[in-house]
This record gives structure tokens, C-alpha cells and sequence, in this order.
């Protein structure tokens, strides 16, 4: 690793964010704590976000989106939820974290060496449910089928977890993906993070170099927001912006505060930077019991 280009590979990206998992985790008011985030972050995790103080700067992001999605999977898991599919899964460590039913099956997709290399960090570790992991590479479309079709009919009610996944892609391969997604009925519900066009234009320039060197640069922010992935079977239920989550938390700066006082443009304005997590209901036939919350 050099200082120019401190990330060699995508799933580097996964060491990075679990550093900030880390630091959140160690301070008096954590608002979640994940005792393995330092342990899985290691020496090139903290290597990798010492050489990107944009990031640093901005942890509150990676803060606030873990914790959406950390609300997310409770209340699903309370309406009746029996299986988790992570997408990407890279190092988190919600299944070994979170207070949830030994009877929900979490399954972790991800590169092969992604995936053996969390075993044997978490391997003498215990899961509170059941967790199979999948080695694939997601751009694999015959493969990726294939296990969607698997896991939709061993599972009645499915949430589907993208974090930090579609930014990578390009809008027909996130299309692709989310047709998909929307083929079993029972992925119910999808909750991923999204940019806006305007907040990947400042992405790209203050941290996009070094993922553009190892080869993943930053693409995908729709300028219709959310409401891209109604064609392809998904009905958006719930958006929630990163800052005025980070605000809520009380991890934003003072000029930062400012900000996020402005109207909320819920991904759906493009000229606005905006960064957020949304909850798609897959739009297929008619189901109950889904909470909607806008």
C-alpha cells in the first residue's frame, strides 16, 4: 500500500469502513457497539483511513447509515422477518452484535477472500443466529440467480441489506440487480444507501482517486433518487438523509449542524447533495403487514 494509493481493492473499502465502526463503538455515548470492528479493521484499516482525512472528517456518515440500517433490520425482525440476505456483506459483524431471534437465518454474500478472511478473525467468536456464507461475486448474473432463487424459496419473509454496494455500478447493472432482487416474492423489503448526483460529484473529487486506482471508482447516483428502482419492481417505503440522522445523533460539527437544518430533498433533487438509506417494498403482489413510514 502507498500513500498515493492506500486501496489495492474494492473489499479494502470494507477494512476502511470498519474503523469508524470502531471509533463509534469506543466512546462513552455509542450509539451501537460492535466489540469486533477493531479486531476486523486491523493494521491496514487504520492505515487505509489515516491516508483519507475526507473521510475521517465525514465519519459521521458510515456512523449514521449503520445505525439506520441497524433500526431497519430490529423492526423487521419484529414483524416477523426470518431471514437476512447482506449483500456484500464485507465485515460486518451484525449477526454477532445485535440482539437477534436464533431462528433468523443471516446469509453474508461476498468475494471468497472477503469471506475467509472474516472466518478466521470471527471464527472462535459464536453468532446469535444462524449464519451461512456465500461465496460469489455479484457482477456473476447466472450465479447470483441461481441464489436468490435458493434462499427465496427456503424463506417466507425476506430483508435484503446493500450497504455501500451500488455506488459501485453502473445504473443498468444496479437495474439488473434490482430486477433480480424483485424475482422471489419473498424479498419483501430492501433497504440500501444512495448519492444523489450532486453528492457523487463531491464524492468523486475528495475520495475517488484511490478507489479509481484500484479500480472501483464511484458511479451510480440516479438523478430521479430513490424512485429509479419503481421500474424494476421496487416501491419506495422510507428515505432517510445520513446528515440529519448525524444530526440527531449529535455527530456533526457546528457548520455541519447548519446544514442539516436545511428541507430534506430525500435523494429525489439532483442538484442537492444528499447521501441517505432507503426501504423498498418489493412491488409484487399485494402484502400485509408491512409498516410504511415516510
Amino acid at each position: 500500500m502507498s500513500a498515493a494509493n492506500p486501496i489495492r481493492h474494492i473489499s479494502d473499502t470494507a477494512l476502511w469502513v470498519a474503523v469508524y465502526r470502531a471509533q463509534e463503538s469506543e466512546r462513552a455515548d455509542a450509539v451501537f457497539r460492535d466489540p469486533y470492528a477493531r479486531k476486523l479493521a486491523g493494521d491496514r484499516g487504520m492505515q487505509i483511513a489515516a491516508a483519507m482525512p475526507f473521510a475521517e472528517r465525514h465519519s459521521w456518515s458510515y456512523i449514521a447509515r449503520t445505525w439506520l440500517v441497524d433500526q431497519v433490520i430490529e423492526r423487521q425482525v419484529q414483524q416477523g422477518t426470518d431471514m437476512v440476505i447482506n449483500l456484500a456483506a464485507g465485515l460486518d459483524s451484525r449477526p454477532y452484535r445485535m440482539q437477534l431471534p436464533a431462528s433468523l437465518r443471516w446469509v453474508e454474500v461476498d468475494l471468497p477472500d472477503m469471506l475467509n478472511y472474516k472466518q478466521e478473525v470471527l471464527g472462535a467468536e459464536k453468532p446469535v443466529c444462524a449464519v451461512e456464507r456465500a461465496p460469489l461475486d455479484l457482477r456473476d448474473t447466472a450465479a447470483r440467480r441461481a441464489l436468490f432463487q435458493r434462499l427465496g424459496e427456503e424463506a417466507k419473509r425476506v430483508l435484503v441489506i446493500s450497504e455501500g454496494l451500488i455506488v459501485y455500478f453502473e445504473a443498468d447493472e444496479a437495474a439488473e440487480l434490482a430486477r433480480d432482487l424483485s424475482a422471489p416474492l419473498s424479498f419483501r423489503l430492501w433497504v440500501t444507501d444512495l448519492a444523489s448526483p450532486a453528492l457523487l460529484k463531491m464524492l468523486q473529487k475528495a475520495i475517488g482517486g484511490p478507489l479509481v486506482a484500484a479500480g472501483s471508482p464511484l458511479k451510480f447516483a440516479p438523478p430521479e433518487g430513490p424512485e429509479f428502482f419503481a421500474r424494476y419492481g421496487w416501491k419506495v417505503v422510507e428515505t432517510r438523509s445520513l446528515l440529519k440522522t448525524a444530526a440527531k445523533l449529535k455527530r456533526l460539527s457546528f457548520g455541519m449542524r447548519l446544514l442539516s437544518l436545511l428541507p430534506d430533498p430525500a435523494g429525489r433533487k439532483p442538484d442537492k447533495p444528499w447521501g441517505g438509506v432507503c426501504v423498498l417494498e418489493n412491488s409484487g403482489p399485494a402484502r400485509s403487514g408491512l409498516t410504511t413510514t415516510k
